[in-house]
């Protein structure tokens, strides 16, 4: 094999490539080198005027509040969604990835992560103070297990070994909210007698 038919030889950037040699060795190779024989080559033209498109940018959208948008990203894009806008602590955080970190970044991905988690921990704050508060024993699905077979319809399921963890995620940060808030009132109930 020579220089240029490796590819990873260091060399000029363009070689001139022998279309007959790869075909011969290559079956099926150049199969789509005709315009003819490719079914997305109309759409490979460019003709705004086919499509009935009057503008080279669409009209933008109204950014009626400041949306977040990658760093690799010179403006946003004409449409975009609004019906989750960011709030919170969890808003900060979510721009602080957008606005710090490219997308290529664990980071960037890290913060939205925790993000999520810091939204999750807002939206339960938040529904103490309503006079609907989340309830974990019903929305977690405990009960379930006693009512619906619980037991039994885990039987030849393949995450047999993960079941364990079940009762502790779930059921593990209600654990711990619960202990630090007794935490603290005794700390306070500590300091008042004083």
């Amino acid at each position: 094999m020579t220089d240029a038919e490796t590819p990873y030889v260091a060399g000029p950037a363009r070689r001139p490539v022998d279309r007959d040699a790869l075909r011969a060795r290559i079956p099926g190779w150049g199969a789509d080198l005709d315009p003819a024989d490719r079914p997305s080559y109309p759409r490979e033209v460019y003709d705004p005027a086919a499509t009935g498109a009057h503008w080279d940018l669409p009209e933008a959208q109204p950014e009626l509040r400041p949306r977040e948008r990658s760093v690799e990203h010179a403006r946003l894009t004409p449409v975009f969604g609004t019906s989750a806008p960011l709030h919170g602590a969890s808003g900060a955080v979510r721009r602080l990835a957008y606005r710090r970190f490219s997308e290529g970044r664990a980071a960037h991905w890290f913060l939205l992560l925790l993000g999520d988690r810091v939204d999750a921990v807002e939206s339960h704050v938040r529904s103490l103070a309503s006079r609907r508060p989340d309830d974990p024993v019903t929305e977690t699905g405990v009960l379930a297990e006693a009512r619906a077979h619980g037991i039994a319809s885990r039987r030849g399921r393949v995450d047999v070994r993960h079941q364990v963890l079940d009762p502790v995620v779930v059921a593990g940060p209600w654990v711990a909210a619960v202990g630090a808030g007794a935490w603290a009132v005794r700390a306070l109930v500590r300091r008042a007698r004083r």
